[in-house]
């Protein structure tokens, strides 16, 4: 595969920064099959933004050839606290997580699954953590706690300061070129490109994704200009918010009923949860969007491209609940493998019933 196919796929939405496209095409001029990784803490269900987001890329990553290591970081997740810090359970969780981007269609074959819990028995890794830790501050570091969903002023044990050296220590310990996890990972990213170099390591390309929104209508709105960052990523879609996602093990109802209460403001198309859906879920599985709703309104009406559904949107020719309803009709058929994959799998179907019963925290 040429350079271009494989800069084309990296880049691929849902991908929404590269940092830096230079550094990418050098990357791939230099190594044919560089490594990639993606890391989870795993905690709970798998959400569409957990699940099909992150699937796409995996997807997209094998696609070019590059060798991808989806790294479950069972003990970030309990540095967290998640799953009341039931180590048994996490692990569980992570299992869980890899059944679900398997249901998928994540290649099985051409992606990596690590745990944490193996990856740490080398004590080269926690020699790399603190070659790490002694080159950052206290106050750097703090700026960096959104990796671990927590504002600058939550932490409040020393364990909250040892996540960004030990997501920083994965990086150079599973010899990855390439960090491609969502947005709101940026900043642990961003320290492994600025010391990298200085510890005598490499500077690794950073590939973020976009975050899918919550179904819930944000803190605040409309959401003040200069505030969009942070609001949006306050409002990503969290399984801790279990009636303002979507989990890819629901039911069509459910997801119906769910969408149903969705945040869908009329004529707006931006920080619109279910427009965010569209653009980045349903004109990925399909050119052709269409939608049923009774001749009285307007009849079946199809899309041929997101600009399109925009487009008649914005302009009031489709009412938000005819979109819900559309859109809870394509993911009820989008999601039907996995729910086919848990049905018949046992091991992957008493993963998901031990954690559906866990009680599912921050």
């Amino acid at each position: 595969m040429d350079i271009e196919r494989k800069i084309e796929l990296i880049c691929r939405p849902p991908t929404e920064e590269v940092v830096t496209p230079e550094d990418l095409r050098a990357l791939l001029e230099k190594e044919e099959h560089p490594i990639a990784y993606n890391g989870w803490e795993p905690s709970g269900l798998a959400h569409l933004g957990t699940g099909v987001i992150c699937a796409y890329k995996m997807k997209d990553f094998a696609e070019a050839g590059i060798h991808f290591k989806a790294f479950l970081a069972t003990w970030h997740a309990w540095l967290n606290n998640k799953l009341g810090g039931d180590r048994e359970l996490i692990r569980k969780a992570a299992d869980l997580f890899r059944h679900s981007w398997l249901a998928l269609g994540v290649p099985g074959d051409k992606v990596e699954f690590i745990y944490s819990d193996e990856l740490y028995k080398d004590i080269d890794y926690w020699a790399k953590t603190v070659k790490i830790a002694k080159e950052l501050t206290i106050a750097r570091t703090t700026r960096t706690l959104e990796i671990a969903g927590r504002k600058e002023g939550e932490a409040h044990y020393v364990s909250d300061y040892l996540y960004t050296p030990m997501q920083v220590a994965d990086i150079f310990e599973m010899n990855v070129k390439m960090c491609q996890l969502g947005m709101d990972q940026r900043k642990a990213n961003m320290v492994g490109r600025e010391i990298g170099e200085k510890i005598g390591y490499w500077k690794p390309v950073c590939i973020h994704h976009h975050l899918l929104q919550g179904l819930a209508k944000p803190a605040v709105w409309p959401i003040p200009e200069g505030q969009e960052r942070e609001a949006i990523a306050s409002a990503k879609m969290s399984k801790s918010k279990p009636d303002t996602c979507i989990f890819i093990y629901d039911t069509p109802e459910e997801i119906k009923q769910k969408m149903s209460k969705a945040f869908c403001p009329e004529k707006t198309v931006k920080y619109n949860p279910i427009m965010d859906i569209c653009r980045y879920i349903i004109f990925r599985e399909k050119p052709v969007f269409t939608i049923e709703r009774p001749a009285k309104f307007g009849g079946t009406v199809a899309f041929e491209s997101f600009q399109a559904l925009e487009g008649a949107y914005t302009e009031g020719k489709l009412h938000p609940m005819d979109l819900k309803n559309g859109v809870a009709a394509e993911l009820g058929k989008i999601l039907e493998p996995v729910r086919c994959y848990f049905e018949n799998n046992k091991e992957a179907k008493d993963c998901l019933e031990v954690v559906r019963q866990a009680k599912i925290t921050r």
